[in-house]
């Protein structure tokens, strides 16, 4: 019993002293570590973390001004890099788009790659880095709007433009274009070589990366293709912007199509962005000089415009789908926008009653040969800033004054003694026709007007037959009488590169609501015969024409100006156009 109890004790004793040898040698081991983390800790303190490289450059153990002297000396910065393929090579100069390295912030990335304010994360980077080599590309920096121009450059030169299928309306019939292959230059993963090879200083050339480009339909696509386009043959579709139409018919319209199916939004997107380079604008104050008797210097306030570029797109589409999918063959509808408002209004910088746009007037003069539109331009500007007191009978001849070569004006054909002749200030007529359209829209009374012998085509460019005044001082004027409690006042724009002329009357609105009739045509009748006339002024053989035909007829239209449900002006105009001859000069002289 003695003996057994001797033993367990002594087990016991046993156990405690290996108890505290294996407790001694922990701690000995943790000190060991603690010491190992704490000098290599301290070693390091300051300097970069072994196993960490910047382009294949070990830079363990180095302070960042040590390493950016090794890196300095290390790395060629190099003057260009070539980019190349199996059949073509380029080169781009580094200098020209502003290439450097940034050593200074290579080495900051290197330092500061285990010491991001995480500790455990820290602590475990530190460690690890020794037995993971990490390879740090070199920070770098370009003028990248002239690399994208140089990529640019290249693209062009290594790419082969595909042709994009596409419908066109081809003597009445649709004609399908299947489209062809061909490549591109991937920019966006050339960019990212040129960086990482720079980055890493390699020298050898970059392989330009080309991928194929495959627009091409199959057969089944051209046929459904060509389905859709035939549907919008003579279709169009209209947008509307105050006065101005954007009208979109035949081979337009079918560049919005997706060849392959619904709507191309890249043209889409490209319409509106040509739309909105026109109409957008910045809120616009009023400004009104007013000296001897006239306005030198006007603009109305207008409110900025800001084209809601998402809901036009939504609303192109829609009535594409309508008139592709139903009968309809003309569909408009109003531009959205975002108007903001001017600091001040028209009315606030003048006291004569002039507050809005009450008339406006437009006619087209394409195919005016240039003597003529440059009266068209010279007459219209006199009546650019003109003010009709209230109660004025106004009179468009006396506004105009003297046609002839003495005050600016160039011989085009006018209507004289039932032929048509070249003569001083042809083309007034297209102002007085003109501003009838304008009084008309503004709702005044017409105190005279009278139409022409005959059809003009110029005037019905943009308007039916009837709506048209001309002019002959003394005996032929356009007048008008201003009732309103204001002044009015008169502006003009002539277009020359849009053959257009527009009339404006601002005063002050008193709810005056003007409106025209369809005209009436009846009585329509042929142009005479064709007249030959030899003329030995000519040579034998050589044609010349001084007269040009027009269907005859008579044209009414009934004008009506109510206020308030009460109708306070109407009138029915009438027009008796005969029919015209065109008229040919046949040389029978000599021959030059």
């Amino acid at each position: 019993m003695f003996n057994k109890n001797i033993l367990k004790k002594a087990k016991i004793r046993a156990g405690k002293l290996k108890g505290k040898k294996w407790l001694g040698t922990t701690l000995k081991l943790v000190s060991l570590f603690l010491f190992t983390v704490v000098f290599y800790l301290v070693l390091f303190l300051g300097r970069i973390s072994p196993g960490v490289y910047i382009a294949g450059i070990s830079l363990g153990g180095k302070t960042p001004e040590e390493a950016i002297e090794v890196l300095e000396n290390a790395i060629n910065v190099p003057q260009e890099i070539i980019l190349s393929n199996e059949n073509q090579s380029f080169n781009i100069d580094l200098q020209v788009v502003e290439f450097s390295y940034n050593f200074f912030r290579s080495t900051q990335v290197a330092y500061e790659i285990d010491k991001t304010g995480n500790p455990i994360y820290d602590l475990f980077k530190k460690f690890s880095l020794p037995f993971k080599k990490t390879d740090l590309g070199l920070r770098l920096a370009f003028n990248e709007e002239k690399l994208a121009d140089a990529l640019a450059v290249i693209a062009g030169q290594a790419s082969i433009e595909p042709t994009y299928p596409s419908a066109k309306l081809v003597n009445g019939a649709v004609v399908v274009e299947k489209g062809t292959e061909g490549q591109e230059l991937d920019k966006e993963a050339l960019r990212l070589e040129i960086g990482q090879s720079l980055a890493f200083a390699k020298n050898s050339p970059i392989h330009l990366p080309i991928k194929n480009v495959d627009p091409t339909l199959t057969d089944e696509e051209v046929e459904v293709f060509k389905v859709r386009a035939e549907n919008l043959i003579n279709k169009s579709l209209s947008m509307l912007f105050e006065y101005d139409t954007y009208t979109y018919k035949n081979n337009d319209i079918f560049t919005l199509l997706d060849p392959k199916g619904e709507y191309n939004e890249d043209e889409i997107i490209i319409l509106i962005e040509e739309i909105s380079s026109e109409i957008e604008r910045e809120p616009q104050d009023p400004t009104f000089v007013f000296t001897s008797g006239k306005v030198e210097e006007f603009s109305p306030a207008k409110d900025g415009i800001a084209l809601e570029k998402d809901s036009l797109k939504e609303m192109i589409i829609e009535n594409l789908k309508k008139l592709e999918t139903t009968e309809e063959k003309t569909l408009s509808f109003n531009i959205p926008v975002k108007a903001s408002p001017p600091k001040t209004e028209t009315g606030d910088v003048n006291d004569l009653g002039i507050k809005e746009l009450i008339g406006r007037g437009s006619s087209r003069f394409a195919g005016s040969i240039s003597s003529r539109i440059h009266n068209v331009a010279l007459a219209a500007g006199r009546f650019n800033g003109v003010l009709v007191a209230p109660g004025e009978v106004f009179s468009f001849n006396n506004t105009l004054g003297d046609v002839s070569l003495f005050t600016g004006y160039k011989q085009a054909y006018i209507i004289q003694d039932g032929k048509t002749v070249l003569g001083d200030g042809g083309g007034v007529c297209q102002v007085s026709t003109t501003f009838f359209r304008a009084i008309l829209d503004a709702g005044l009374p017409i105190v005279e007007r009278r139409a022409h012998s005959y059809r003009v085509g110029y005037y019905e460019q943009d308007s039916s037959p009837g709506f048209d005044a001309t002019v002959y001082s003394p005996t032929t004027d356009l007048k008008f009488k201003n009732d309103t409690s204001g002044h009015l006042l008169v502006q003009t724009y002539t277009n020359i590169r849009n053959a257009t002329l527009i009339f404006e009357i601002y005063g002050t609105s008193d709810g005056r609501i003007a409106s025209t009739t369809k005209p009436v045509i009846s009585d329509v009748s042929p142009p005479p015969e064709d007249l030959y006339v030899d003329d030995p002024a000519l040579p034998e053989g050589k044609i010349e024409q001084i007269d040009w035909k027009a269907w005859g007829a008579k044209v009414r239209f009934y004008y009506q100006v109510t206020r308030g449900g009460e109708t306070i002006y109407e009138k029915t105009f009438y027009s008796n156009y005969r029919p015209w001859q065109a008229i040919f000069l046949r040389g029978t002289g000599p021959a030059i």
